[in-house]
């Protein structure tokens, strides 16, 4: 059985444009969920708690924090709730 470096596996599969695209976009969401659940976490909301103060309903952040796809106005009021204003960058 032939041993294969995940980061070499993972270099021949993103040479598919399709699976790609869907990783990079798959990295986006997963970067927004994180920083959102350690920023709620580190100031001892709740998602419930932090729903309210955003005025998104708790269910719409449990799905933004298990990476789903979220508008950038539904991003702005949770960073306002959080007390942090929304950067978008191209990079």
């Amino acid at each position: 059985m032939t041993t294969i470096k995940f980061d070499d596996y993972l270099a021949e599969q993103l040479k598919d444009d399709n699976l790609k695209k869907e990783f990079e976009e798959l990295q986006v969401r997963s970067k927004q969920a994180i920083a959102i659940i350690l920023e709620r976490e580190a100031l001892g909301y709740s998602q419930r708690e932090l729903a309210e103060l955003a005025q998104v309903p708790q269910t719409t952040l449990a799905r933004i924090e298990k990476g789903a796809n979220t508008s950038i106005a539904t991003l702005s009021k949770i960073a306002r709730a959080l007390g942090k204003e929304l950067t978008i960058s191209f990079t």
